[in-house]
């Protein structure tokens, strides 16, 4: 009792003693405890890391020189259905901040709701959109409703790890990126309370937006940041939040170091040298920064989100060509930007960890098999087709079946409105059509007659609801209806495939059954030792893969990527079982891990430029809605049109550059009879005379893909003029166009003399 007694006035003795932690916005700097605080914060996920792998990578942010950890926090991922909260295993949120705080790193908490991230409907839950009049990120009761007993929630995780209550929190964020979505500062308002409501009084909030956006929405109460990507002319970026406000700490809260990947599309990656020197800018203007990402890691599962316009869904890795790359290891990026910091350090930096192991696996069979037609759940009944959501289903595929009520002629157009996001279409068991919502396929022409009472299958896989934009609205499956010619077709019975282990792993696969078609493998491999791996999908199709009831990710032959990340921590020694669902059919029913990632290894490009061979624009005779000399100077540039123009096909001609070289552009908006920008959901880029894609994905489709960092880009050896097509999927009345020159410094490719074309009828090709 008396050792008892010493320990205990000894440790109240210390926290007495103890300094009191406080992170404060001060004049022009970040004040931690009074004196002046450059975070260094880099941008992990903990759903994206193994929980077992989390300290580890936290000790790499360390070693790297960061002080402080960024996260987002998923609200899907915590709450799968309406008040089922998980904050366990790799949801535990809490126990990732006291990993930090355990290696002295502050904690920086992005709770959204909406996040953004490259990640499934941008973090909200799928189950919001089983109200169908749902208006999300707005001030639609039911959704604040929602996110307020969310935010309620994790505040009980989160807010007593606040700096000032003992933990390491300094800062959260209110909301993500809202000027990129819409004009409401009432909403941000009420995102802000509720966040306070759930117990974030103790820390600055903070809001960040882009250049072009952060006034829209900017809350007087709330700290300002800023997010831009590698190479971006850091002065410029700032210069119009100095002049709103003279006095702010200035911080880049996205820095990002790379990008993300789609299927389909060229691996993306961004150079070494230009990331360290913005951030070594950055860092001599004593401007604070967060490293997007510094570990990118996996999209494990069905979490991978989307883009839209045009719809293309993410990869499974999340590599995102960081500093710390996909399995956890040093790059030559994390090397020099470590040199950098160590500069900036006071102190010699910590070595990094070693990382975990890695092994090869040889190759193994999946020799049991089983047709998924032969493995359906029982089934739901509806007269009109409906999307997936209003079957209760989140995520996966879905099975759509009837039969045709009359005899279908070879010819005859059997649509679907809309695919989302990939379907194959059947009749009577035999494949009749794939349909890929990126290539906007919602229809095909009939290959054969059909007799009335054919059975039709329509097999359904969601990809990734959109994450970005106000596409985010992503009901999946079949959205509205099937016609055959002219007649809607009814009737339907409907089959839930959802991804979970525990309904995946109930299919009664059989020993040499060699199914062809979407089908369920299963086979195991053994191990002495366990360690890291990656599992090579080359010889399959389409789908995803479970490995001990853990599901990796989804595969795709297109690529880029082709392995599959495996975490060591995920195996065991002996027997691991593993069960593909091949959608598409694979070439062989085998597997084998890799030491090494293959990321960068395409099959049917999406990027190809948008030029057919032999094509050539044609202006002659065309009238111009405008043509006019662009300033040198960066930012958007808004263009009048002597008067208001109607079309549908939109051509933008580049006649000569502010200085020699390729030409390049960011975005474009139309601007409506009211002023406003038009929506650019259905717009499709359908030519351009010169697109660069062999060192990067710089095609036409960047300029209308909401993405200020991304830019369609000539190629350096291409003359001048230089144009684009766009189809803007209908009819539209314009009275002026806005126009994004690229965001890095001295605006490289800036046009000069351009000409812009608006009419109804196609351009000459």
């Amino acid at each position: 009792m008396r050792l008892f007694t010493t320990l205990f006035c000894a440790a109240v003795a210390a926290s007495l003693c103890a300094k009191p932690e406080a992170f404060t916005v001060g004049k022009g700097t970040f004040l931690l405890n009074g004196e002046p605080f450059i975070v260094k914060a880099a941008e992990v996920h903990y759903p994206r890391i193994p929980e077992p792998y989390w300290e580890h990578r936290i000790q790499m942010c360390k070693a790297l020189g960061m002080n402080t950890i960024c996260i987002y926090v998923f609200w899907n991922f915590h709450e799968r259905a309406p008040g089922d909260f998980d904050f366990s295993g790799n949801a535990d949120v809490a126990k990732f901040c006291r990993l930090a705080q355990k290696h002295g790193m502050y904690v920086i908490v992005r709770p959204g709701p909406y996040v953004c991230a490259e990640w499934e409907m941008g973090g909200l839950p799928w189950w919001l959109l089983k109200k169908e009049d749902i208006r999300l990120r707005t001030n639609d009761p039911y959704y604040l409703e929602r996110v307020g007993l969310f935010l309620k929630r994790l505040g009980r995780e989160l807010a007593p790890l606040q700096l000032a209550r003992g933990g390491n929190i300094i800062m959260v964020q209110v909301e993500n990126e809202y000027g990129a979505y819409a004009a409401d500062k009432s909403h941000v308002s009420n995102i802000r309370d509720l966040v306070r409501a759930a117990g974030f009084t103790d820390v600055p909030l903070f809001q960040c937006d882009w250049t072009s956006t952060f006034k829209r929405n900017g809350l007087d109460d709330l700290l300002w940041t800023l997010n831009f990507g590698t190479g971006a002319d850091i002065d410029g970026q700032f210069r119009a939040l100095k002049e709103a406000r003279p006095d702010t700490p200035l911080m880049c809260s996205e820095y990002w170091s790379g990008w993300f990947d789609h299927w389909g599309r060229k691996h993306e990656t961004r150079s070494a040298d230009v990331m360290v020197k913005g951030i070594g800018d950055m860092l001599d203007r004593n401007i604070s920064f967060s490293l997007y990402m510094t570990h990118g890691g996996t999209t494990f599962g069905w979490w991978g989100g989307a883009n839209n316009p045009a719809y293309s869904a993410m990869c499974s890795s999340y590599d995102y060509d960081a500093p710390i790359n996909e399995a956890g290891h040093v790059t030559p990026k994390y090397e020099k930007l470590r040199a950098l910091l160590q500069k900036h350090a006071k102190a010699p930096l910590p070595e990094p960890p070693a990382p975990p192991p890695v092994v090869t696996v040889p190759t193994f069979a999946l020799d049991r098999a089983v047709s998924l037609f032969d493995t359906l759940p029982a089934p739901k009944s509806t007269e009109a087709i409906r999307p997936m959501e209003a079957f209760d289903q989140g995520w996966g595929a879905i099975l759509y079946t009837t039969e045709l009520p009359r005899a279908a002629k070879k010819g005859e157009t059997l649509a679907i409105d809309e695919v989302h996001d990939w379907a194959q279409v059947f009749a009577d068991g035999n494949l009749l059509a794939r349909l890929d919502r990126r290539k906007k396929e919602f229809a095909f022409t009939l290959p054969a007659d059909l007799p009335a009472g054919t059975k039709l299958d329509i097999l359904v896989e969601a990809m990734g609801r959109v994450n970005f934009g106000g596409s985010i609205h992503d009901r999946k499956g079949i959205t509205n209806q099937v016609k055959l010619g002219n007649d809607v077709l009814t009737g339907w019975q409907v089959f839930n495939l959802p991804p979970e282990h525990a309904f995946v792993a109930a299919k009664a696969a059989k020993p040499g059954a060699h199914p062809s078609g979407p089908a369920y493998w299963v086979g195991a491999f053994d191990l002495d030792k366990v360690g890291d791996t990656f599992l090579d999908m080359r010889d399959w199709g389409k789908g995803m893969v479970w490995v001990n009831g853990i599901a990796l990710g989804r595969f795709w032959e297109i690529g880029p990527q082709q392995t599959l990340f495996l975490p060591g921590c995920w195996l065991k020694k002996g027997r691991n079982e593993v069960i593909v669902l091949d959608l598409k059919g694979p070439r062989a029913t085998t597997l084998r891990g890799l030491d090494k990632p293959i990321l960068d290894q395409l099959r049917g490009n999406l990027s190809d430029t948008h030029r057919k061979p032999g094509q050539a624009l044609d202006l002659a005779g065309e009238t111009p809605a405008l043509e006019t000399a662009l300033k040198a100077a960066g930012g958007w540039q808004n263009l009048a049109f002597a008067a208001p123009a109607k079309g549908r096909h939109l051509c933008i001609e580049v006649r000569s550059t502010q200085r020699p070289g390729p030409v390049a552009i960011a975005e474009i908006e139309l601007l409506g009879p009211d002023g406003k920008p038009l929506p650019r959901e259905d717009w499709r880029a359908t030519y351009a005379d010169s697109e660069e894609t062999r060192s990067g994905n710089a095609t036409a489709d960047k300029v209308y893909d909401l993405q200020e960092s991304t830019f369609w880009q000539t190629t350096p050896d291409a003359k001048a003029p230089h144009a684009i097509v766009l189809d803007l999927g209908t009819e539209t009345q314009a009275t002026g166009i806005r126009i994004l020159p690229r965001a890095e410094k001295g605006a490289p490719g800036q046009p000069k003399d351009v000409r812009i074309f608006l009419k109804t009828t196609p351009f000459k090709l």
